[in-house]
């Protein structure tokens, strides 16, 4: 794989989970409402106030994540979130169209949510001071 099809790939990565993210958040605003979350936060055992941070975090990450500001960072700063989701549907079986919703999906999310981490913005990014100009690891 050459730098240019990591750099697309990175791209096509990053901007899909940057709306899944958003997508998430408007979900949880818009169809279960902010009070409903808290709700459902409280019911799986977490505290209620931390779904405002989830939907926070997914609002600014989805955005962060789309125009390929601090895409290392942000990954992982939302891969808690995925492992959360995990924990939740754990018990409900593989597929998220089991009742209550499976684990695959949170699953495959939190890996792809790493792969992100290690890849990078990729092409097109709005890439912070700190940041490598370069996405892709040079091999010899």
């Amino acid at each position: 794989m050459n730098d240019n099809q990591a750099n697309s790939a990175a791209l096509l990565l990053r901007i899909s989970l940057g709306i899944m993210f958003f997508a998430h958040a408007l979900l949880k605003i818009f169809v279960f409402t902010l009070p409903g979350t808290v709700q459902f936060f409280a019911s799986v055992g977490l505290p209620g106030a931390l779904a405002y941070v989830v939907v926070v975090m997914e609002l600014g990450g989805g955005l962060l994540l789309i125009t390929g500001t601090g895409v290392r960072l942000v990954s992982l700063a939302l891969l808690p979130i995925l492992l959360g989701a995990l924990y939740v549907h754990a018990g409900n079986g593989w597929m998220f169209s089991n009742a209550n919703g499976g684990w695959e999906y949170p699953a495959f999310l939190a890996a792809t949510t790493v792969v992100q981490a290690i890849l990078g913005a990729g092409s097109y990014a709005l890439k912070l001071p700190f940041e490598n100009a370069s996405t892709t690891t040079q091999t010899h």
